[in-house]
């Protein structure tokens, strides 16, 4: 299980912000940055410049007060496949479906959790800060967990 590791990591970026998985990659894949699994998606520039946009997105459309919980029926979908996308991706070659499954294990009960957790800090500091707080939090997480499970891809 621990090879998944990445994989259940990046699910649980997924609970909070549904598109940072695939933003982190997409700018791993800019910076010329190469995963173990295999991602066809992402490769391609309307996917990987569309997964930049959507992350930037969702940081904003998230301080919105029409911004609906992420526990709804979409959030839990867009978290579903952006979990599983980027798990497949971080996972060991080969073990792709298994990276996918984990993150998805991951990113759907935990989204309940990081809901609870953020409504108790809105409840003390607002809606505008705890989103700060937890887009901060979140993103460091998600680049830092896609810099360590990617490696640099040489160009001969």
């Amino acid at each position: 299980m621990s090879n998944l590791l990445s994989s259940i990591l990046i699910g649980a970026v997924a609970s909070a912000r549904s598109m940072t998985p695939m933003a982190t990659i997409a700018t791993a894949r800019l910076a010329g940055r190469g995963t173990s699994g295999e991602l066809f998606l992402l490769d391609r520039p309307t996917f990987k410049y569309g997964a930049l946009a959507m992350g930037v997105g969702e940081l904003f459309g998230d301080k919105m007060k029409s911004a609906p919980d992420r526990t709804v029926f979409l959030g839990l979908l867009a978290r579903v496949m952006s979990a599983g996308i980027a798990g497949a991706a971080l996972a060991p070659k080969g073990r792709e479906k298994a990276g996918a499954a984990a993150a998805v294990a991951t990113a759907v009960p935990l989204a309940y959790l990081t809901l609870a957790g953020r409504k108790q800090a809105m409840a003390r500091i607002g809606q505008t800060k705890s989103g700060l707080i937890e887009d901060a939090l979140i993103v460091a997480a998600g680049a830092a967990i896609v810099a360590l499970a990617t490696k640099r891809q040489h160009s001969y």
